[in-house]
């Protein structure tokens, strides 16, 4: 396997047609890369001229050492991680791609954070592409790796082997092909279709808007985290830079509930990739004589993904939040999946300490 360092635009053309989290897509990478403090590298494996594999991390310095990161910290970006894209069906052949890429991404990236000098420094041999996990561990006080990983990456072990901490976050996938409406709605819980319902009945509007709307779920959102004590880091620059470049591709919208004076009373932004649309941002808790709206605006999103999606290939809703037990009583009402994805990190008290001052403890 060949692993190079590729511009955007190769980027692009590497990526496969599925089995990618819309924060991939490269007009999401060029917003991110413009707005996170950090710089972004975009990795791919290739046999021959056939891309098998990708991965952007984005590296970061400090005064304490140097963080590789994929997502950034504090960009609101739930996973990303590795893309693979094995040509070969059979399972050996599929972890083979899955070993060497791993050990030569990394391999790259301690050459980019010249370890090979410290190492050097420290009277000991540059590291071979087989031993860049063990590189990492011994200069883990001065290099922190963390990845939370693409849901569709379901074999985190060559990290586990090298001596990373690896564990598993979850999230919700609805599965909605080749589903109607009607269907869908009745696996829902009975208290969440009463909830639809009763909000179906008031005098309130569901729509979809543009970036005034998104506007307005996020200040929306950042009101709530202030009221809860919670940090909220993104700014509205890098939300209307992030919405404004997905709404272009038609992967990205704004679903507004507003009473019948126009007034805002909730919403949410969805992102869509080839396969899933995203609960992004948004959804506070909102009553509105009496009844709580928010139900019916993930209704709406999901009427529309059945109907009439943006993507046509998209056929699951990811509800996001499954991490967290107090949103799981209410998403579960969903009758989504639970779906696995994994967390790859630097492990010990030394990384503790490293991962509070890169801001990676949410």
């Amino acid at each position: 396997m060949r692993v190079e360092q590729l511009e955007l635009s190769e980027w692009e053309s590497a990526l496969p047609s599925d089995g990618f989290e819309v924060f991939h897509r490269p007009e999401a990478l060029e917003v991110v890369d413009r707005h996170a403090d950090a710089e972004m590298k975009l990795f791919g494996g290739f046999k021959g001229q056939q891309p098998i594999a990708l991965l952007p991390v984005f590296v970061q310095q400090k005064s304490v050492g140097t963080a590789v990161t994929s997502p950034p910290p504090s960009m609101g970006i739930p996973r990303l991680g590795p893309i693979l894209m094995p040509t070969s069906p059979k399972r050996r052949k599929q972890e083979k791609v899955n070993n060497e890429f791993t050990e030569k991404v990394l391999q790259q990236v301690g050459t980019d954070l010249d370890l090979d000098r410290r190492l050097a420094d420290a009277g000991v041999e540059s590291p071979t592409a087989e031993r860049v996990l063990d590189t990492l561990d011994v200069d883990s006080r001065l290099t922190l790796f963390r990845m939370e990983c693409n849901a569709a990456y379901g074999d985190p072990r060559p990290y586990a082997w090298g001596n990373l901490q690896v564990e598993p976050n979850f999230t919700y996938f609805l599965d909605l092909e080749d589903r109607g409406t009607e269907e869908v709605r009745k696996s829902f819980s009975k208290s969440l279709r009463r909830e639809i319902g009763d909000a179906e009945e008031l005098d309130v509007t569901v729509e979809c808007e543009g970036v005034s709307g998104a506007r307005d779920v996020y200040r929306a959102t950042k009101e709530r985290f202030a009221e809860q004590d919670e940090p909220f880091g993104l700014t509205w620059a890098y939300v209307r830079d992030l919405f404004e470049a997905l709404a272009e591709e038609d992967r990205a919208r704004a679903y507004v509930a507003r009473d019948d004076d126009g007034e805002y009373l909730s919403g949410i932004t969805a992102l869509y990739s080839n396969d899933h649309a995203y609960f992004w941002q948004g959804g506070a808790k909102a009553i509105y004589e009496g009844t709580a709206v928010n139900s019916l605006i993930h209704w709406r999103l999901i009427e529309d993904i059945v109907e009439e999606p943006p993507v046509e290939s998209v056929t699951q809703y990811d509800l996001m939040g499954a991490n967290t037990e107090r949103l799981c009583r209410y998403k579960a009402k969903f009758g989504a999946d639970l779906q696995p994805y994994y967390v790859v990190e630097s492990s010990g008290a030394a990384m503790n300490v490293a991962k509070r001052a890169y801001k990676l403890v949410q």
